[in-house]
């Protein structure tokens, strides 16, 4: 997605007044019973119970020999049955800017462009004059891939700047008072990267594409250090609602501050890897060096850059053009050039590089720019990712396992994408998009996440969609290139165990071995037991960071 400098929302977020509290907290010295529990660690994946002390597995095992010769008034957690796993890791969030959507205007669903437009107006109907309209996340597949237009919603907000974003974050709308502010008129030049979209009289539609969104972001204003606070208390809710105790944050170092601030205060009920822009590399190399990589709660020492956009705007970047466009074949949002100086100086200063590639070419392209600069650098364990990794060609599946690439990836994307993606590039193309089976059957690893705020933060949907590849509109009910399904105990442990490996944290987090945190999630089923189907029907019950509940389920 394309990364905005933090300007997106001047909104007060109360979100965490709907979230359900904490329970009690438990004694440093507890015991979980009545639990079938999935370990994550291979060579004992399964117990029944567990021992917790300070914030760590002291024991896992059976109930006996976790309780035996222990004193018989131990706390005990009842788990009444209940099936569980390691907490949740989400490798990619934007995490402050999902907090702030849970306050703006919603079009994800909106069905029309007369819905569209409604959405908006009753939306600015309850804001002060002048207030920028943000978020929105729509998706104009939902009323036959017509693009929006200013004309759309020129009308109804002529007191707001509009600027709202399609879910994947690589194109959005502005209204004319927005691109007044801008000073974008028929006359802005095209930019590098980016389109400004026009109509046949050369004028701006209002839509702008990649790096010409910039061009609304500079002058959006920036939120106050109190709404990131507040977008950070509401998203760390909502997202512990979901079992995730764990995310890897694609931002800036001023997210970096307000993580910190928070930790600071004893406030974080997640743990956050932050990482930060590929291109400013020398900045987080010297913040590392004078402060080091961070805590158990907030760690840096990751840097995420781009090479192209996203299929859904047709600004991924392909070999090929898209099968629904023949001139067009995408674009790289840096240059090749600047890529390979950013990667080549990040990797000398030993920090972990992860980019965002879609298109085949894109990937293509990245694997070789990692491949040249580990041959140039030496053997060490760098653990370079790709982030998304959606349209691969054939050819470079082996290349991820070869090189030891971590194909960081997003499973409700192929459920959501794959209503349309194959309009878009054709069914050949499509055999190895998302290609969750094949990357795994080749050797790589491959940790999941959501791309929150582009997709919902929600582990037990990524595992449906991985396991079932059956797309939102049931269009599929074997599933979307279904030969690239996999198995619930796989997609486990791509939110788990590699989830954590991709972060260098596998020692710590992502299993429940004795030593490790207490980092876990309760559910109400047992997710390796029950039909596919039913798997996002599953609910989770609690949630515990660190030996500590963060999230308990209300009582029926």
């Amino acid at each position: 997605m394309t990364r905005s400098p933090l300007a997106l929302a001047l909104l007060v977020l109360m979100a965490t007044s709907c979230q359900p509290r904490p329970a009690a907290p438990l004694s440093d010295t507890y015991a979980v019973v009545n639990a079938r529990i999935w370990t994550a660690a291979p060579a004992a994946p399964w117990a029944e119970a567990m021992r917790i002390e300070r914030g760590v597995v002291a024991a896992i095992g059976s109930r006996q020999e976790v309780l035996d010769g222990l004193d018989a008034g131990i706390a005990l957690m009842d788990a009444h049955g209940a099936f569980l796993a390691p907490g949740f890791i989400d490798s990619h969030v934007h995490f402050l800017e999902g907090g702030m959507r849970l306050a703006s205007v919603q079009l994800r669903d909106a069905d029309s462009p007369e819905d569209f437009a409604r959405r908006i107006a009753d939306y600015a109907a309850t804001l002060e004059a002048g207030t920028w309209i943000l978020g929105g996340d729509w998706d104009h597949e939902n009323w036959g891939g017509a693009l929006p237009e200013r004309a759309w919603i020129d009308a109804i907000t002529p007191d707001h700047p509009v600027w709202v974003s399609r879910l994947d974050g690589h194109m959005a709308l502005a209204n004319t008072r927005a691109l007044e502010a801008a000073g974008v008129t028929a006359a802005t030049a095209d930019v590098f990267g980016g389109e400004i979209v026009r109509d046949d009289a050369g004028n701006p539609t209002g839509l702008l594409k990649d790096n010409a969104m910039n061009l609304v972001w500079r002058v959006v204003p920036d939120p106050s250090p109190a709404q990131l606070d507040r977008a950070l208390e509401a998203a760390m809710a909502y997202v512990n609602a979901q079992g995730v105790t764990g995310v890897y944050n694609m931002g800036t170092m001023q997210d970096v501050d307000v993580f910190e601030r928070a930790r600071d205060a004893g406030r974080l009920t997640t743990r956050i890897y932050a990482a930060t822009p590929l291109a400013a590399w020398p900045a987080l190399a010297e913040r590392v060096a004078s402060r080091g990589r961070g805590d158990d709660w907030v760690r840096i020492g990751g840097l995420k850059g781009f090479v192209d956009g996203s299929l859904g705007s047709h600004t991924a970047a392909f070999f090929e053009p898209f099968t629904d466009a023949p001139g067009d074949s995408g674009f790289f949002v840096e240059s090749e050039d600047d890529l390979r100086r950013w990667i080549a100086g990040a990797d000398s200063a030993g920090l972990q590089v992860m980019v965002h590639a879609i298109g085949d070419r894109a990937i293509h392209t990245l694997l070789n720019l990692f491949e040249d600069t580990a041959s140039r650098h030496g053997p060490r364990d760098r653990r370079f990712r790709i982030e998304h990794a959606q349209h691969i060609a054939p050819a470079d599946i082996p290349r991820f396992a070869a090189l030891r690439v971590i194909a960081s990836m997003q499973p409700y994307h192929a459920i959501d994408d794959g209503r349309w993606a194959e309009r878009v590039i054709g069914p050949e193309r499509s055999k190895t998009t998302y290609a969750f089976r094949s990357l795994i059957d080749a050797g790589a690893h491959v940790a999941f996440g959501s791309d929150w705020f582009v997709a919902p933060p929600t582990p037990l949907e990524g595992i449906y969609a991985a396991v079932t590849r059956r797309t939102l509109d049931e269009a599929h009910p074997g599933g979307w290139v279904p030969e690239q399904k996999i198995g619930v105990e796989e997609a486990l442990a791509a939110y788990t165990r590699e989830a954590a490996y991709a972060a260098f944290d596998e020692e710590q987090r992502g299993a429940l071995r004795v030593g490790m945190s207490a980092d876990f999630v309760l559910i109400d089923r047992d997710l390796t037991r029950i039909a596919p189907e039913t798997l996002r029907d599953a609910r989770i019950v609690k949630t515990v960071v660190g030996g500590k509940v963060v999230y308990e389920a209300p009582a029926p």
